[in-house]
């Protein structure tokens, strides 16, 4: 694994940042979220080889939890990963907006397009990322994968007490909606302002953006791109990965 970034074949200067600090309490007790094995492997890795088998990425910087640095950059070194990109492992932060700062932090000179990628999204296809780097080349400074919504989605007042009757507040027009993935890509210099600017909480980095009065575009996302956070989002992973092992012959 080397330490010192090399530019891709193509001369694109595309970084990835993967925050992987998080504890993933939904799951259960255990290991941390990323660390978890989806067929006999960490959901990190498999985020880690999803964006690194885009020949525009050639730098991934993975984002530990404060006390597993070493941990997860030995757990890098022990696994297969394209050779033609390079991987820096940092600690994070209490927060994952923090953590994704501190990445932003590590990123040397020369990168102008950042991906940020959640690790419980392991199976984004490349196809996705590439397209979320491409438009990001062509002009925006802020790109997120979506898909639109297949149920009706209704705002409701949420209830004091979990489990009670929540009252519906309005039914939003399901055409204009979309469920948002990663990786969300960005203008270095975009997202480097915004984690300077933004100070509430926030649910993703583009929303950061958002605040900040600048264009942030949809591109198509991948239904299997979908969300490990749940027991039976990994029984949905595992067979994913069974029909990709079955179409491609091994």
């Amino acid at each position: 694994m080397s330490d010192v970034p090399r530019p891709s074949p193509a001369g694109v200067r595309t970084a990835a940042v993967i925050p992987a600090a998080g504890r993933g309490v939904r799951l259960g007790p255990g290991a941390p979220k990323a660390l978890r094995a989806l067929n006999g492997t960490p959901m990190l890795i498999h985020a880690v080889r999803a964006l690194a088998a885009s020949r525009a990425v050639s730098l991934v910087v993975v984002v530990a939890p404060p006390d597993g640095a070493a941990e997860v950059k030995s757990l890098l070194d022990a696994h297969a990963l394209p050779e033609r990109t390079d991987f820096l492992v940092v600690p994070g932060g209490a927060s994952r907006q923090e953590s994704v700062r501190l990445g932003l932090d590590a990123l040397p000179p020369g990168y102008d397009v950042v991906l940020v990628h959640d690790a419980a999204r392991p199976l984004v296809p490349v196809d996705t990322v590439d397209a979320v780097i491409e438009a990001v080349r062509g002009g925006a400074p802020a790109v997120v994968p979506a898909l639109p919504l297949a149920d009706t989605v209704k705002e409701v007042e949420p209830a004091r007490t979990p489990g009670e009757p929540e009252p519906v507040l309005a039914t939003p027009e399901r055409a204009r909606l979309r469920a948002v993935q990663t990786p969300q890509g960005f203008d270095r210099a975009t997202l480097v302002r915004a984690h300077e600017t933004v100070t509430g909480d926030v649910t993703d980095d583009a929303s950061m953006v958002e605040q900040l009065g600048l264009r942030v575009v949809v591109v198509p996302g991948h239904e299997e791109a979908f969300k490990v956070t749940r027991p039976l989002d990994l029984v949905l992973a595992e067979a994913v990965l069974a029909r990709r092992r079955l179409n491609d012959g091994f």
